[in-house]
């Protein structure tokens, strides 16, 4: 079962969908701090684009060191994240 649950994978937005185990955090991007994470992130090529050309609205860090960009909020990426969306 514990192969089942490393393979869970969550949606991101817009079709995109992000193995769960490999989420760190999820953060807001209105702060400066989150701003350089990102053009840093850019520069370093680890920057996943998911937003489909919509707003950032949250900022998905992994455990491999990517950062992908959302146009989900995060409150609802947390939730789905916790269970109550899943993949769906």
């Amino acid at each position: 079962m514990s192969d089942l649950a490393s393979l869970r994978m969550l949606n991101i937005g817009y079709g995109n969908l992000l193995m769960a185990s490999r989420v760190v955090a999820i953060v807001s991007p209105a702060s400066a701090p989150m701003r350089r994470l990102r053009e840093e992130a850019a520069g370093r090529g680890k920057l996943v684009d998911a937003t489909q050309g919509r707003r950032t609205r949250s900022i998905l860090v992994t455990d491999s060191d990517h950062i992908v960009l959302s146009a989900i909020n995060p409150e609802t990426i947390a939730a789905r994240l916790q269970g109550e969306g899943g993949a769906s």
